[in-house]
């Protein structure tokens, strides 16, 4: 059976970023960081993993492409969703915003199932007209950034709302690591809360139309082959005709 190809979004940071491990002559330089946990799940699945880089026209790399994960990382531009900066905002990265919304609109245009996980949920929902509740602490509701913990453990119980697509790739109830300090505030336009925390907090969006999964924790970092991914690549595989 052919594999599908996957698409994961990273970082791009200054090379300062690596400290005393970077030689003088290359401070001036970027890097692109891709987590391999992210890569390693997508195999894992039956799919090929390919670590996209922002240095082509967006809509020919999609055209490649099988499927896409939106991987998790920086803060959201406030301003995207029409907000002010909050005193607690983390990093933001403005061009990977403009990068991977591009990217989105082009794998939506082309019907390809895509994963959204963690800052990728939230990009979802801010290309869908939704906001963001920039900041919250370890001691709100049911502590969701676990800055301190093994993010390979779990944090907290997320339910899932019966009747939705999510609700027929993962369990009911399961436990889930926490790695945010951002959640969803306003759902866009058109999109479906599929995945609750005990607290009320949005842990899944996704469309009507089944082609995007969006998930506000790390299923790279839980155990594999994760149902999300294999969701995605069942998905590339069906979209593609990739039968052989």
């Amino acid at each position: 059976m052919a594999k599908p190809l996957i698409g994961i979004t990273g970082r791009r940071w200054p090379a300062t970023k690596l400290g005393v491990n970077i030689a003088a002559a290359m401070t001036d330089l970027t890097f692109d960081l891709h987590f391999s946990d992210y890569s390693k799940s997508v195999a894992l699945a039956g799919g090929l993993p390919v670590e996209l880089s922002r240095d082509a026209e967006v809509g020919e790399i999609v055209q490649h492409l099988d499927g896409l994960v939106l991987s998790g990382g920086a803060d959201i531009e406030p301003n995207r969703y029409g907000a002010d900066e909050h005193p607690d905002l983390g990093d933001t990265e403005p061009e990977r915003d403009e990068w991977e919304l591009a990217l989105l609109a082009a794998a939506r245009a082309k019907g390809l199932p895509i994963l959204a996980i963690c800052r990728g949920m939230q990009l979802v929902n801010v290309a869908f007209g939704g906001t963001l509740h920039q900041h919250v602490t370890v001691d709100e509701g049911a502590g969701h950034p676990k800055w301190d913990d093994d993010g390979r453990s779990p944090a907290h119980g997320v339910h899932v709302t019966q009747g939705t697509m999510t609700s027929s790739v993962l369990e009911k109830d399961l436990a889930v690591n926490s790695l945010h300090h951002q959640i969803v505030d306003r759902v866009g336009e058109g999109l479906i809360v599929s995945a609750t925390a005990s607290d009320g907090v949005v842990e899944g969006l996704e469309t009507p139309d089944g082609n995007i999964l969006g998930v506000q924790w790390h299923p790279e970092l839980l155990a594999a082959p994760d149902p999300t991914f294999s969701w995605l690549i069942q998905k590339a595989r069906e979209a593609s005709n990739l039968s052989r």
